[in-house]
């Protein structure tokens, strides 16, 4: 019986010290808590390497007359490269109708900006409209308009579907997205636009 006695006294002995280290160790826990700061590239997602180009961004989307896309424009880098590589904007195709024939990111940048600008007054300003464009060519303007008068998800969707089925190379599509081989929409990037504007939220306001 007195083993039984000082094993039970032992057991509570134990308990009391695990218990009362635990309570420590909450209070160390509380006492050194900091509330997380704010920080803008945390906050937005955006690359350092894409913060970097803002004033060069910001530069030619002044030249072309939409100093207050410049935000857009960021993200939409952000999407394409992540500000990595020597053509940012993935601008190439549009500057001389192939990939990779731009070496140099400033000239990306201007060509990404002033072929933008030149979507956005297509699109009649319609920035949805005017972003997925440049993801998809300046075609799917006059598609959008005359399905819908407007950018929607479904139309970029139905969009690419066409792209896609119609175009016999099929091989040279890559089609990152599941959803998007599910739904055969692998011309370009349907949540395009869904992506720009996550990380246009994230950036600081004008």
């Amino acid at each position: 019986m007195k083993y039984k006695k000082k094993t039970q006294k032992a057991w509570k002995h134990s308990l009391l010290i695990t218990f009362l280290l635990c309570m420590v160790l909450l209070v160390l826990s509380l006492v050194s808590y900091e509330p997380l700061q704010n920080n803008w590239n945390q906050e937005s997602s955006v690359s350092e390497e894409v913060i970097a180009y803002e004033p060069l961004v910001k530069k030619y989307a002044e030249k072309y007359g939409i100093a207050d896309k410049t935000h857009v424009l960021l993200a939409m880098m952000m999407q394409e490269s992540g500000g990595r590589g020597n053509d940012p904007m993935q601008a190439s195709e549009s500057f001389c109708g192939s990939r990779g024939c731009i070496d140099d990111p400033e000239v990306s940048i201007k060509q990404g900006v002033y072929y933008f600008s030149k979507t956005l007054e297509e699109a009649d300003g319609d920035v949805e409209l005017a972003v997925q464009a440049y993801n998809f060519g300046r075609g799917f303007i006059d598609y959008a308009v005359n399905r819908t008068g407007t950018f929607t998800l479904e139309t970029a969707i139905a969009f690419s579907q066409k792209m896609y089925n119609e175009d016999p190379e099929k091989e040279k599509y890559r089609c990152l997205r599941e959803e998007a081989k599910k739904l055969e929409a692998c011309y370009g990037d349907i949540y395009y636009v869904e992506s720009v504007m996550e990380y246009k939220k994230g950036l600081a306001t004008d």
